[in-house]
């Protein structure tokens, strides 16, 4: 969320101090006043609502908490002060509802742990409030300044928790929690390699705290770590086999490195002790849907359903196996989940987008329209995502990777040949390319890979997060051996995915951002830029509820924009290093199979393959929205589906312009 102007800073304070004072109507005024001037201060809703609750005004208070909500969705505070609205009127049902998402967006409201314990010991529920008090007395042993730094985290105000975790440890350079609190700021600034530190040190001060090692597992994950990751959360589940959390995080990490068998196994010994978790149930859905077992996949989210008809993954997870129906009655379950009020933030968006699928495949677009609409401004209020911010970063590799540069670094980098990068927009075709180049005999199949977006961001950043962006101005400055050294990291760090071919695809579309670096690190590496007609390409994405990142797709004017700026930056790229991308269309390889596979092989330099042909009979795992159309020959289905929503595109269409975008030949 934005950071306050000084101004505002110190209004809200002397609202605070007025609080502290007990003068809440003073602070109220005062509150109102800072929203006059700055409507969507989120700092000043909160304490109006504050004010509104003590001096009796509760509907006022609701009203100011749904504002909030809406502007902040994650905000736990906000949903501590509707349960604290909300026990005081007696509602204690909905008041233990709104205190639990507190603290799923927020672990370290302690207040919403207390109130919680109170209602359950209310209702003699003694087992369940004991595990509220536990967590009420952990937060309450922590030091104050890290109490006070895991909210500003919890919040968003993340450089505020940086500098102030940072102080801390100056003080108290091994103290655990702080530095586990350090890493996870790290991680949601993308510093990854710093948290990476942390966390290892961490361990090392405290080899048995299990939360670490946690944390420590999912930032393994993030860096792409995935027998590191796998070897900590094997470490866990030798430890305790029969704890349920440790043999979902093995569960998990073995998906990571391809051993689907022993995941499902994992999976299974998870329900074998809680059958109905619908958590897990969802998991082993995603795991058997990516491995291609469909109809057990259906049936795995089907009782993850049955277990909480509210958990919207899973009703995602039917959505966005693309050939599946959902029942009349289904439907109305959604449609009943939707309109009532018990459901959190995040499965509202997910069972948005799944009527969103269900509303279009019985052809009622207008309505299946609204709800992707809805479920996109919903995911938008959670995106930081600045389309202009974009735009004048495209802009600025225009600007640096000049021919100048790419004579400059002749000769160096990596000369492995092994990648072939298959880029672009998603939902472009990208999977249905991969899944046809996969099927040859000398080429495997991965993953949307992040190493080369890992390694752009470590060119980006400086050790302190708020400094200016060096890269890609600092390519200029990379000598012959760090080029080479970052191809080599780059082969060998995506080792694990590949199963013995001499080539590998890494189909990670957003890497066209990133040509330059890729062309100077491994300069024998094969480039395809999967293109598909703009509006069918953008629409598609903008239906499509991603798992992270594509932020853009989020709103028309966004996607559309993002689609100029794309087709601009591989103009870029044609025009200083001609010849080195092949652009293939979605539609001509719908019209002509076998003219673009062998175009495609040629580009390669493989012989051709009848199986590239026959891809839907290659059995691998696909783990991308387009898995399950890809196991099947191709369809010109949904290639102008979009005509049926043209009403609603307008937005759409401007941002794309007048501009004519047709491929390159």
């Amino acid at each position: 969320m934005p950071e306050s102007g000084p101004d505002i800073e110190e209004q809200l304070k002397l609202v605070r101090t007025r609080m502290y004072e007990g003068q809440f109507d003073a602070a109220l005024r005062l509150a109102d006043s800072a929203l006059r001037a700055d409507s969507e201060n989120i700092d000043a809703l909160y304490m109006k609502a504050v004010c509104e609750r003590y001096l009796g005004l509760g509907d006022g208070a609701l009203a100011s908490v749904e504002r909030l909500k809406s502007l902040s969705p994650d905000f736990g505070r906000a949903h501590q002060e509707e349960g604290h609205i909300l026990k005081a009127a007696g509602d204690l049902d909905k008041a233990m509802i709104a205190y639990r998402r507190a603290c799923q967006c927020n672990p370290a409201l302690q207040a919403s742990w207390r109130a919680q314990a109170e209602i359950l010991e209310s209702r003699g529920h003694h087992d369940a409030a004991k595990e509220m008090r536990g967590q009420e007395q952990r937060i309450g042993n922590m030091p104050k300044p890290l109490v006070v730094i895991a909210n500003l985290l919890y919040e968003g105000k993340l450089l505020k928790a940086e500098a102030a975790c940072r102080r801390f440890l100056q003080n108290n350079p091994q103290h655990v929690e702080a530095m586990r609190l350090l890493a996870d700021i790290g991680s949601r600034l993308g510093i990854l390699e710093d948290a990476d530190f942390l966390l290892e040190s961490a361990l090392e001060f405290e080899p048995d705290n299990i939360q670490v090692r946690i944390d420590y597992i999912q930032v393994l994950r993030k860096r792409q770590k995935f027998a590191e990751a796998l070897q900590q959360s094997e470490t866990l589940y030798r430890r305790q086999p029969d704890n349920p959390v440790f043999q979902s995080l093995y569960a998990i990490e073995s998906m990571q490195t391809g051993d689907y068998k022993q995941a499902l196994e994992l999976f299974d010994k998870v329900l074998h002790r809680l059958p109905d978790d619908p958590v897990t149930l969802t998991s082993r859905g995603h795991a058997l849907k990516t491995f291609g077992r469909h109809e057990e996949a259906v049936l795995s989210y089907q009782r993850a359903i049955q277990s909480d008809p509210g958990h919207g993954d899973a009703w995602y997870g039917l959505a966005n196996l693309k050939i599946y129906r959902f029942s009349d009655e289904e439907l109305h379950q959604m449609e009943a989940q939707e309109s009532g009020n018990r459901l959190s933030y995040q499965n509202r968006i997910h069972i948005g987008f799944a009527l969103g699928k269900a509303y279009e495949d019985r052809e009622d677009y207008d309505r299946s329209f609204g709800h992707y609409d809805r479920g996109n401004r919903l995911k938008r209020v959670q995106s930081r995502y600045d389309a202009d911010q974009m735009t004048r970063e495209l802009d600025r590799q225009i600007e640096i990777c000049t021919e100048m540069l790419f004579d400059k670094h002749t000769g160096q980098g990596c000369d492995a040949p092994d990648p072939i990068f298959i880029l672009g927009l998603p939902r472009a075709g990208s999977t249905l390319l991969e899944q046809i180049l996969a099927s040859h005999s000398q080429i495997d199949g991965t993953l949307e890979l992040p190493n080369i977006l890992s390694l752009a961001h470590r060119l980006r950043r400086t050790k302190q997060a708020g400094n200016d962006s060096l890269y890609p101005d600092n390519l200029f400055d990379l000598d012959a051996e760090q080029l080479r050294a970052m191809g080599q990291e780059y082969i060998d760090s995506t080792r694990i995915h590949r199963s013995g071919a001499p080539f590998f695809i890494d189909k990670m579309p957003n890497n066209f951002r990133h040509i330059g670096l890729i062309k100077l690190i491994l300069p024998n590496a094969r480039i395809i830029d999967a293109r598909r007609e703009p509006m069918a390409c953008c629409f598609s994405g903008f239906k499509q509820l991603f798992a992270e990142g594509q932020e853009f797709t989020y709103g028309l004017q966004d996607v559309g924009q993002y689609y100029r700026d794309y087709v601009r930056l591989m103009d870029h790229w044609d025009n200083v290093l001609p010849g080195a991308v092949l652009r293939v269309q979605h539609e001509d390889v719908l019209d002509d199979l076998d003219g673009q596979v062998r175009r495609m092989l040629d580009h390669l330099d493989l012989p051709f393959e009848q199986a590239c042909i026959d891809f839907h009979q290659t059995e691998r795992a696909v783990r991308t929205a387009s898995s399950e159309q890809v196991r099947r020959p191709i369809t010109r289905a949904s290639v102008d589906l979009w005509r049926r929503y043209q009403s609603h595109l307008q937005p759409l269409k401007d941002a794309l312009g007048n501009k004519k975008m047709e491929p390159r030949q």
